[in-house]
């Protein structure tokens, strides 16, 4: 329904609607009659579970949305929003799975172009000093105190000196994309279905939050994605080369993206654990939500260094080369 995402968390910057006061929103810029809202987790911005009235005007069109309300330093940029909220409408228009964004009762969408998207303001997705874009791993280094003194330190201080080394140096070799850069479990939605077999499976039936997207590579999608499923998965490691699996059966990775997994994997990872612990300090109130990631995210990072390299890519590699097979592991 609205849009946002944007800079690192800063004190005052996230909104403190309450669930009336968001109803109101939704009444009054949407036209539609709230029938029941709750609040949903959320980092920056704020997000509500809207369930509307049916009227005869709204027969035809869903009775459920999410309301966004984007944080006070995405709004400063009114042409970032605009293009995330395009984009999202493009890939809907073109059948893919993606949440797509409610006309006000002042009708101000505009409108898509044609099927290679297009737009005057693509390059406002350069965000060079964007925290969350996976090549800025060296600002980290601003917000690393929020970690105190101890081994979680000594790793992602590390990591960050490996990125300088061998990731900033390979950059021009990956190959460029626009990052959603956010694929969590939070915003990828499923539904179930029959595999050939029989047995009980799921599809993506959606893509969601599209906040975090800039300018990247294909290689930052799949790292970020490994990450937030490794976050989820009850054999860690081992997910990474069904996650890279399923990826390169659509676009396989080149042997130097390949051989940058395994450290953007742990960039990413610290990217995440390092922003949690500082947002924490300025929001403690959204803390439960903030270090979801920290629940394992520290012990998946710790465990990847402490077997290193060779051994992770050799699992992951494998994985791939048994769907190749057809034998999936």
């Amino acid at each position: 329904m609205a849009s946002g995402g944007d800079q690192q968390s800063q004190a005052l910057a996230k909104p403190t609607f309450t669930e009336a006061q968001a109803s109101a929103v939704v009444e009054s810029l949407f036209g539609f009659k709230v029938s029941m809202i709750r609040a949903l987790p959320s980092y920056d911005d704020q997000n509500f579970h809207v369930h509307i009235l049916r009227t005869e005007d709204t027969t035809d069109s869903p009775n459920e949305y999410v309301l966004k309300i984007s944080n006070t330093e995405s709004s400063k940029d009114p042409d970032l929003i605009e293009m995330q909220n395009d984009i999202m409408m493009f890939l809907k228009e073109a059948g893919f799975p993606t949440a797509f964004v409610c006309r006000t009762k002042g009708d101000n969408m505009t409108s898509l172009m044609s099927i290679k998207f297009c737009h005057p303001k693509l390059s406002c997705l350069h965000r060079e000093n964007f925290i969350w874009n996976l090549k800025n791993i060296p600002l980290l280094e601003k917000y690393v105190d929020a970690l105190g003194q101890n081994r979680n330190r000594e790793i992602v201080e590390q990591v960050i000196q490996l990125f300088k080394e061998e990731i900033m140096t390979k950059l021009s070799h990956f190959r460029e994309c626009i990052n959603h850069g956010d694929l969590n479990d939070h915003n990828i939605l499923v539904e179930p279905s029959k595999s050939a077999f029989g047995d009980a499976d799921y599809q993506v039936s959606g893509i969601l939050d599209f906040g975090d997207m800039s300018y990247g590579y294909y290689v930052f999608e799949a790292a970020i994605t490994i990450m937030y499923m490794m976050i989820e998965s009850k054999n860690p490691i081992q997910v990474g080369g069904h996650v890279l699996a399923g990826f390169e059966s659509i676009i396989p990775l080149t042997a130097v993206e390949r051989d940058s997994l395994f450290l953007l994997v742990c960039s990413r990872f610290s990217q995440s654990l390092v922003m949690a612990a500082y947002s924490c300090q300025l929001h403690p109130e959204n803390k439960e939500y903030l270090m979801i990631t920290g629940k394992t995210g520290w012990k998946h990072l710790q465990q990847m260094f402490d077997m290193g390299q060779k051994a992770v890519e050799e699992i992951w590699f494998e994985t791939v080369k048994s769907y190749e097979s057809g034998i999936s592991m």
